[in-house]
């Protein structure tokens, strides 16, 4: 079954960033070899065409095939991230955009006070809200309960490539979740977005562990098939561990 956000259906569960590659060419291959069908846009650092003197993201994006989300990176304050949106809606003309408020620059990690108040004013604003969040299983079901149309919890901090380091409560905040639920922040390998969704989760965001990778192009397409294999397996339902050894052939089929 695909993916839904905002009464839209996505084939693709992999969403990609667009930052920290050498140039929106790149950008662009990386994306399309990724299958991804959504990228994301931090609307204080890349030109949408706010800034008519620089080269537009979207003379290299075609907005018709890919869904280009807006986020408010790079804001820390409820105030700024609700400004960002504001803007993005007003660049993009719709009312998605995926909310961030971090707490600090050395972290990067999300303001989750912050978080809640630019949250419920967006959603009385009328924006549908994706939400970058902690993994903090109350604060995610109260983000969803305010109206966010889906939360994403950081595996680890933004760019440190550690994947996922509190399985435990990923797993609590999916199996309380009536809103998908994206893994955001600190994939760094397709093993970790394969985990990701062996899990449970919806989808998978990320953009350093393309971009900040040697063949970005190469690494896209890893991501492709690791969050489809991810997402394969976890509806297969894996085999029980067991504590002893279990022969792989049935007695009855032995030869005595």
């Amino acid at each position: 079954m695909s993916l839904i956000l905002n009464n839209k259906l996505y084939n693709s569960r992999l969403i990609i960033g667009s930052g920290k590659y050498k140039d929106f060419n790149e950008t662009k291959n990386a994306l399309k070899s990724s299958g991804a069908e959504m990228i994301t846009v931090a609307i204080k650092r890349t030109n949408l065409g706010q800034d008519t003197n620089q080269e537009s993201l979207l003379n290299f994006i075609d907005s018709k095939k890919y869904k280009i989300l807006p986020n408010t990176a790079g804001c820390f304050t409820a105030d700024d991230a609700i400004r960002v949106s504001l803007l993005g809606k007003e660049l993009l003309g719709d009312n998605l955009v995926k909310l961030e408020v971090l707490a600090d620059k050395d972290t990067l990690l999300p303001n989750e006070e912050e978080t809640l108040v630019a949250a419920k004013e967006l959603v009385k604003l009328g924006f549908s809200i994706m939400v970058y969040t902690t993994d903090n299983v109350a604060l995610a079901r109260e983000l969803e309960e305010i109206g966010c149309i889906a939360v994403m919890p950081l595996a680890s901090p933004i760019g440190t490539g550690k994947g996922i380091m509190n399985s435990k409560n990923l797993k609590k905040i999916i199996y309380n979740a009536n809103v998908p639920i994206i893994v955001d922040a600190g994939i760094g390998t397709a093993s970790d977005a394969t985990i990701a969704m062996e899990l449970g989760c919806d989808g998978v965001l990320l953009n350093s562990a393309i971009a900040m990778s040697d063949n970005p192009i190469l690494m896209a397409e890893a991501m492709k098939y690791a969050v489809i294999s991810g997402r394969k397996a976890y509806e297969a339902k894996r085999m029980e561990i067991s504590d002893i050894a279990i022969p792989s052939s049935n007695k009855k089929n032995s030869i005595s």
